[in-house]
C-alpha cells in the first residue's frame, strides 16, 4: 500500500486528521460532503465541465494538458490563502470524487512541501457508502420515544424545550430545512440534496448515547423533498407515543404565532396551497383565497386544520405509529411558550 493512502473503514477514523480537504468543485461539494471538511476545488464548476468536454471530444492528452494547468493555479491559490500558515506537523486528509487525479494533484504537493498529507482511499465514494451502512444500522440501537399531535400542537417547539431540559432530542425537521407539511418551507433556508441531509443526520445520529431515551417528533417518511432512512422511520413509528391533545383554538392561535411569516406575502401562501386543489373542491379554494385577500387569518388556519391536516393527521397515526394504539396523553388549551415549557416538564417527568 502507499504511504501516503489513507483507508477509512470506520467514520471515527476521520477525527484522527487534522484537517479534510475536498478538492472537488464547488456544485460537488455542495450536494454532500463530509462534515467539518472544508472546500479547496482543483478545478472550479465551469473548468471541471471545461476539462470533461475535452476529454470526450478533442482527446484525453488535450484534456490533461488544460487541466494540469487549471490544477496548478488552484493550488497555488490555496497556498497562499489557506494553508500558508499550517505548522509542520500538519496532517491533512484530501478528499476527491473516487480517489484519483485531482485530490492525488493535491497531495501530492502538500507531501512535497513536508506535511504528512494522506489520500482517500476510494475518496468520497467511500465516506458515502459509510454513510449508508450506519444509517442502516444506528436507528436500531436508539431507544425512540415519539411526540405526536395534530398539526399546531407545537411538536417542534416542545421537542427543542425538552432539549434545553437536557434530555436527548432528534429534531428531523431542524436537519431537513422543512416543517414537515405543505405550508412547511422555510423561504429563507432552502433543503439540503438527500445526500446532505443524510450526512448531517448521521452526525447527529453518532451525537445520541444509545443508553438514554431520544424524542422524537412524529413524521410522516417524507419531510418536504427529503426521504427518511427506512431504519430511522421503522424504528421511530415502533417507539412509545406521547400524545399531545390541545385544544383546536389554542392550535389555531400558535399557528397564527408560528406561520406569522406567511402573511406578509398573499400570492406566495396561496401558492403553497395549490397542491391540495386534487383533495379540496374549487369553492373551498376559492374561499381560502377570498380568506388570503381579506386577512381573514383565523378563518383560513381554521378550515385547513378541520378539512385537511386534522383528516390527514387522524389516517397517518392510526396507520404508522405502533404506540399510538396506547399514548400518554397530555391534554391542553395553552401552547404559549410558557405553556410548551409545562408540557416538556410533564413528558420527561420533571
Amino acid at each position: 500500500m502507499r504511504h501516503h493512502i489513507a483507508t477509512v473503514g470506520r467514520i471515527d477514523e476521520l477525527a484522527s486528521f487534522d484537517e479534510i480537504i475536498d478538492v472537488r468543485s464547488p456544485a460537488e461539494f455542495a450536494e454532500d460532503h463530509i462534515p467539518g471538511s472544508v472546500n479547496c476545488p482543483v478545478l472550479d464548476d465551469q473548468q471541471r465541465v471545461e476539462v470533461g468536454t475535452l476529454y470526450k471530444q478533442v482527446s484525453p492528452f488535450e484534456a490533461r494538458k488544460v487541466g494540469a494547468a487549471h490544477v496548478s493555479e488552484n493550488i497555488a491559490g490555496h497556498l497562499r490563502a489557506r494553508f500558508v500558515d499550517r505548522p509542520k506537523g500538519w496532517r491533512p486528509l484530501v478528499v476527491c470524487w473516487r480517489g484519483g487525479q485531482r485530490s492525488g494533484s493535491l497531495t501530492h504537493v502538500l507531501r512535497r512541501i513536508g506535511w504528512d498529507a494522506q489520500q482517500l482511499e476510494g475518496g468520497y465514494k467511500t465516506y458515502r457508502r459509510l454513510v449508508i451502512d450506519l444509517l442502516s444500522e444506528l436507528p436500531g440501537k436508539l431507544r425512540f420515544k415519539v411526540i405526536c399531535g395534530a398539526t399546531g400542537s407545537g411538536k417542534s417547539r416542545i421537542l427543542q424545550a425538552l432539549g434545553r431540559l437536557g434530555e436527548q432530542v432528534l429534531d428531523l425537521e431542524e436537519l431537513a430545512c422543512h416543517k414537515g407539511s405543505v405550508l412547511g418551507v422555510l423561504r429563507d433556508r432552502p433543503q439540503p440534496s438527500q445526500k446532505m441531509f443524510e450526512s448531517e443526520l448521521l452526525t447527529a445520529l453518532l451525537a445520541l448515547d444509545p443508553a438514554r431515551l431520544v424524542y422524537v417528533e412524529a413524521e410522516s417518511r417524507k419531510i418536504g423533498s427529503l426521504q427518511l432512512p427506512t431504519a430511522l422511520i421503522e424504528n421511530v413509528r415502533a417507539g412509545a407515543c406521547v400524545h399531545v391533545c390541545a385544544s383546536f383554538a389554542a392550535r389555531v392561535d400558535f399557528l397564527l404565532r408560528d406561520y406569522d411569516y406567511f402573511l406578509s406575502t398573499p400570492e406566495w401562501l396561496y401558492s403553497r396551497l395549490q397542491p391540495l386543489q386534487h383533495l379540496q373542491s374549487c369553492e373551498t379554494l376559492l374561499r381560502w383565497r377570498e380568506h388570503i385577500n381579506e386577512g381573514h387569518w383565523r378563518e383560513l388556519v381554521g378550515e385547513l386544520l378541520a378539512l385537511h391536516y386534522d383528516p390527514l393527521y387522524k389516517r397517518s397515526q392510526q396507520q404508522n405509529y405502533v404506540g399510538f394504539g396506547a399514548p400518554t396523553t397530555l391534554t391542553t388549551d395553552d401552547l404559549t411558550a410558557a405553556g410548551v415549557e409545562d408540557l416538556a416538564h410533564r413528558i420527561c417527568g420533571r
